[in-house]
């Protein structure tokens, strides 16, 4: 029994297979292409670190909704990559200040409420700009991601594809 057979065969009801393996094998029983499945996610991994938090939800229903996306595909890969996301804020920020050539802003948790407390205008508009240089970095980094991740899960849902059509077929 290859990987492909054992995924299907749910011998392992682990949190993974509940909540990443179900929904996709569900959308490719349901007769969803490993094309647009592929698509979305890479769309919801993509989406889901987009370097502004609280926005990433309404981004992928957004987006799913304009470019025809899975939306339960696009939203379960766009909350597995929470941890990701918050990680990834402070990357983003600062690629898009050294892109701008900006100097680096300090994310010391004292100095930043020190910040707010003495002009919270102030604080927001540093912050705004800061906002504004990691939307840019990742916008410069999100079609290269969304095409290597797409590249690299086509494979792998075709070949899942071709074996739930297998067993549609009562082929063993």
């Amino acid at each position: 029994m290859d990987l492909s057979d054992s995924i299907l065969s749910g011998e392992k009801q682990g949190w993974w297979r509940r909540w990443v393996i179900a929904p996709v094998i569900g959308q490719l029983t349901c007769g969803i292409t490993p094309e647009r499945l592929s698509w979305a996610i890479a769309a919801g991994i993509v989406l889901g670190v987009f370097p502004v938090l609280g926005t990433t939800t309404l981004i992928c229903l957004f987006a799913g909704w304009a470019f025809r996306l899975n939306q339960p595909v696009l939203h379960v890969f766009s909350n597995l990559v929470y941890p990701l996301h918050l990680a990834l804020i402070v990357v983003f920020i600062h690629m898009g200040q050294h892109l701008f050539n900006v100097p680096l802003l300090s994310f010391s948790i004292p100095e930043l409420l020190a910040k707010f407390k003495d002009s919270p205008q102030q604080f927001f508009r540093e912050f705004g700009m800061a906002a504004f240089h990691g939307v840019v970095a990742w916008m410069v980094v999100a079609p290269f991601a969304a095409l290597l991740i797409r590249t690299a899960a086509l494979p792998v849902l075709r070949k899942l594809g071709d074996v739930i059509e297998k067993r549609k077929g009562g082929a063993p």
